[in-house]
């Protein structure tokens, strides 16, 4: 079998990076990948400024009991008077230190009283006053070109205003699921029918990713109900996704479909559990990711091994997420023969790292173990884990972003 970290390699390794580039209004670009760097045009803050509610001062007037007279009050988004020798003024926070001013006191340690402010504390030359540039400099590479962008991000480009940006364009995805057992849930089901809740999954794990998931299309096992599906897909998406019939039996049409698309599939058995059969193929210059049929099998698979690669087609920075750790809590020993991810949910614990509980049903059609997890817990091959042992822990929130 192959190896799982070869195996994720190759699969990252199997796209293309984009080429083009298109620009993007700021307040739709969330979830979408920087093309270009973005370079600071404005010191952040633009001029020094009030981090407190206080008094404005120069620091060589404080004297231990002194009043000094408040010679005006300035809010912020006004403009405040140079400062005159002996005297104070009010500021908030945000407001323009005055000219000459280089202290602010905060209004927790003074007592105004006849337009006057005594200050109970003696105070530190220089505080609660944001310099200019402190947070950014102009000229500053602020954003590197493959940023995912998010809230924190856009506050950012924001703070610059800029309103439109270079992005690369949003990877389109298709997704084909296979099998005359498969109904989409609203249609009618006999008792021969299991409903199809592969092609939503997996619609909603890539879009989750930035993706556009431009067809979720379904197959019966016939070759021309394949060979249909897959023109259509290849024909408007850069990445598609099958689900089921790519092993040896009758009705697995997979893989002579894609042969008939003019692509070649390199059928593996990933030596990983749940999601061991995987297939890699390229037609007409585009991949295509064969997964398991198995629900539990497609998702593991997908957040495992498919979303390096969509995460290099998007033209991501960071292909492959980090990975933690965690401290099984289980009353029973795991030992495979092949990677096994368990589904569990981390819990806090007085330790650094968080406690891994184990769902209690691991097989490979147990979906309600997909939202009860909070992520993987990777037992390495032939090796006996039980409860406490630190193992590596996949965590959902990085692996489906």
């Amino acid at each position: 079998m192959l190896d799982f970290d070869v195996a994720q390699t190759r699969l990252a390794e199997a796209g293309k990076r984009p080429k083009d580039t298109e620009n993007c209004p700021l307040y739709q670009a969330a979830g979408r990948v920087l093309s270009r760097p973005v370079i600071a045009t404005l010191d952040l803050p633009p001029t020094d400024n009030s981090a407190m509610d206080g008094y404005a001062i120069r620091y060589a007037d404080y004297h231990a009991g002194r009043r000094l007279s408040i010679q005006q009050r300035c809010f912020a988004g006004e403009q405040p008077q140079p400062l005159q020798q002996g005297q104070a003024i009010r500021l908030f926070t945000g407001s323009l230190m005055p000219a000459e001013a280089d202290t602010v006191i905060m209004q927790e340690d003074c007592h105004e009283i006849d337009n006057a402010v005594d200050i109970r504390q003696e105070p530190k030359k220089g505080s609660h006053v944001r310099k200019q540039g402190e947070d950014v400099r102009a000229g500053q590479t602020i954003l590197s070109a493959g940023t995912l962008l998010g809230a924190a991000e856009i506050a950012l480009l924001a703070s610059q205003g800029i309103i439109e940006l270079p992005v690369y364009p949003r990877l389109k995805v298709g997704i084909l699921t296979t099998g005359d057992e498969l109904v989409f849930p609203g249609q009618p089901r006999k008792n021969e029918h299991i409903y199809n809740s592969n092609g939503p999954m997996l619609a909603v794990l890539a879009d989750k990713l930035g993706a556009r998931v431009v067809h979720v299309l379904h197959a019966l096992d016939t070759s021309a109900s394949l060979q249909k599906a897959l023109n259509t897909l290849l024909k408007d998406c850069d990445l598609v996704l099958t689900v089921g019939g790519v092993s040896v039996g009758e009705k697995d049409l997979v893989k002579p479909a894609i042969e008939q698309a003019g692509g070649t599939l390199d059928l593996w058995r990933v030596c990983m559990k749940p999601g061991k059969p995987v297939a890699l193929a390229h037609a007409r210059g585009k991949p295509i990711v064969c997964l398991p049929g198995n629900p539990v099998s497609a998702f593991s698979v997908f957040a495992l091994l498919v979303t390096p690669l969509i995460r290099t087609m998007q033209g991501r920075a960071e292909i492959l997420p980090p990975v933690h750790w965690g401290r099984l809590k289980t009353s029973r020993e795991f030992k495979e023969t092949r990677e096994e991810f368990l589904r569990v949910r981390a819990e806090p614990t007085p330790h650094e790292i968080p406690g891994l509980v184990p769902y209690d049903k691991q097989g490979s059609g147990i979906i309600s173990s997909l939202p009860w997890a909070s992520g993987f817990a990777r037992i390495r091959v032939n090796t006996a884990v039980g409860n406490d042992a630190v193992v590596p822990y996949y965590d959902y929130r990085y692996w489906l972003a």
